[in-house]
């Protein structure tokens, strides 16, 4: 799931894990990753409130 946020772009992913955990990164508008969850989450939501905690806007 990737969103535009007003400068950034962030992505929800599951990683490769077994079992699949969520996570985001948060990529500016040059590419550069600025920002990634340090953990996976089992629940989307969960992932979402992370990220919020980091700038996600939704």
């Amino acid at each position: 799931m990737d969103t535009e946020g007003k400068n950034d772009k962030w992505e929800f992913y599951q990683d490769e894990h077994e079992p699949p955990k969520w996570r985001w990164r948060r990529t500016a508008r040059n590419g550069r990753i600025v920002g990634a969850s340090t953990q996976g989450y089992v629940h989307l939501d969960d992932c979402i409130e992370n990220a919020e905690r980091n700038g996600y806007e939704k």
